[in-house]
């Protein structure tokens, strides 16, 4: 990435569809109210939650099998603020539609806003020519219930870009994951 790495995500994002919707800049203020910083940042770009999660239940006594994913292992929810029970975990999504170029490598970390608080963010990277609204993994390691803003930022994306195109793509090789628009299960 090169020094100018600010102008270069905005050039991609706004010239190439990069991050849809795309916002220039950090917003740390909606009408007046503080909120969980989203946006262009200086070598990346803090991508927001939306309102949708899914939260991870026991009621069921469902197990939870990567080869054979049950739905009845969480809870769907539409909401403002998602609480995450203590020690407990659940699935979200990015407002952000990300289409990322062949010559790029992401990289998604949680904020620390959220990090200090004992939520960890987890995210694979996106790899080139991956694109689709990210699945985000959101962890409550404490043994308290935690609280997740939707619409506000959660994670940052960092950006690295090759010297070259990579020899074969997650396109190339028809990646599961590719344009998911929901919450993305696990796919064996």
């Amino acid at each position: 990435m090169s020094l100018q790495a600010d102008r270069w995500i905005r050039k991609m994002a706004l010239e190439e569809k990069m991050i849809e919707p795309f916002v220039d800049g950090q917003v740390r203020l909606v009408n007046g109210k503080k909120i969980i910083s989203y946006g262009l940042s200086s070598y990346g770009y803090d991508l927001r939650v939306a309102n949708e999660f899914k939260v991870f239940t026991n009621i069921n006594n469902s197990i939870v099998d990567p080869k054979n994913f049950s739905e009845s292992s969480f809870v769907h929810m539409e909401v403002d603020e998602c609480i995450v029970p203590p020690n407990s975990f659940a699935l979200a999504r990015s407002v952000e539609y990300f289409r990322i170029p062949r010559d790029v490598l992401t990289i998604c970390l949680g904020k620390s806003t959220y990090a200090r608080c004992g939520i960890i963010v987890n995210v694979t990277p996106f790899e080139p020519e991956w694109e689709g609204y990210v699945t985000l993994e959101i962890s409550n390691t404490t043994p308290l219930p935690a609280k997740i803003y939707a619409n506000e930022g959660l994670a940052q994306v960092l950006f690295y870009r090759g010297e070259e195109v990579c020899e074969t793509s997650y396109a190339d090789r028809g990646g599961k994951y590719m344009r998911q628009v929901n919450i993305t299960l696990p796919v064996a």
